[in-house]
């Protein structure tokens, strides 16, 4: 085992990381972790074999950590490089990272907001029954750029 390990962030590539970003604050009250960066030159090529890589993006901190203030919270990274590589669309079933979790009080509610910013829906809202007898509310959807969300909160469906 690693030790002193610790969770830090998840990275999303964006086509217009601005636009994206504003999505998950609006949508969600995700908070940004100033500095915005701007990287380029060799280090960033070496480090990520891309020739002539530059990015640029922000770190937004994840919702229900603001309580948190100093201490060390994941957040999401959003960056755009200044050439993309185009790639198949993000499935739900394809191996790899699948989608971001976010609990909330109402799936549906949710869902209806995260449509009404841009994002799209994947499969309808559905309530499984965990073997310990938990109830789960949960849809996918993705966000304006098609990566995928799950929205879910335990307990009873949502009316």
């Amino acid at each position: 085992m690693i030790q002193g390990a610790r969770y830090v962030h998840t990275n999303l590539i964006a086509r217009d990381w601005r636009a994206l970003a504003d999505f998950y604050m609006r949508v969600f009250g995700c908070t940004p972790v100033p500095p915005e960066r701007n990287y380029a030159g060799a280090a960033l090529e070496a480090g990520t074999a891309v020739p002539a890589a530059s990015l640029q993006g922000v770190h937004l901190r994840l919702p229900g950590y603001d309580n948190l203030p100093g201490s060390p919270a994941p957040t999401l990274e959003i960056y755009h490089y200044s050439r993309l590589a185009e790639g198949p669309a993000p499935q739900v079933n394809r191996p790899g990272f699948g989608h971001i979790a976010f609990d909330v009080a109402s799936v549906g509610a949710a869902r209806a907001e995260v449509l009404a910013a841009g994002g799209s829906a994947v499969g309808e809202i559905v309530t499984l029954t965990t073997t310990t007898g938990a109830n789960v509310n949960w849809c996918y959807v993705t966000d304006p750029e098609g990566n995928i969300l799950e929205l879910q909160s335990w307990g009873q469906p949502d009316a």
